[in-house]
């Protein structure tokens, strides 16, 4: 699969979701909804993936964590907020390059429709054809990567009683 494939299955999933819950809830929730929602459609992910600084061939774990790594291509960052603004964009240009992958999306859920709020941003020129797909095998079980600090709560199919 084409990394432009799992971004169209990323915006997919975040319709998905935004269209379920609407805005006005918090960022951990739309977080952990998407990954659910991806990982239901047979992607990879990583979450809150460390990621560190490499300054003077120096490791520097300073705290910033991707909030969604797909399939190894794809950065998804994250917002519930008023509005996307160029410090966000910033932040996600910065993931990108310090992660070294080529595709990142904004994706803001404070929005009454979510096409206003995704934002897709590219860092430098698109890898080669080999390192810009992934196996067409869809996986049997799903799985979040071991670095994952979201926890997906088991969702239950009985209505409750209003």
């Amino acid at each position: 699969m084409h990394f432009n494939e799992i971004s169209g299955a990323v915006v997919d999933s975040a319709m998905k979701v935004h269209s379920a819950l609407g805005p006005g809830l918090l960022e951990s929730v739309y977080l952990a909804c998407l990954v659910y929602e991806l990982n239901q459609r047979g992607f990879h992910t990583a979450v809150q993936l460390p990621l560190p600084v490499i300054y003077d061939s120096v490791r520097l774990d300073l705290g910033f964590r991707l909030d969604i790594l797909v399939e190894n291509f794809v950065v998804v960052e994250i917002k519930a907020v008023e509005a996307i603004t160029p410090v966000h964009q910033a932040q996600l240009l910065t993931y990108l390059k310090l992660s070294h992958k080529h595709l990142g999306l904004l994706i803001n859920f404070n929005v009454v429709h979510l096409r206003d709020g995704i934002r897709r941003m590219v860092n430098g020129d698109p890898p080669s054809a080999s390192e810009s797909s992934v196996s067409s095998v869809v996986r049997a079980r799903p799985s979040v990567s071991s670095e994952s600090s979201v926890v997906i709560p088991k969702v239950s199919t009985a209505k409750q009683a209003s």
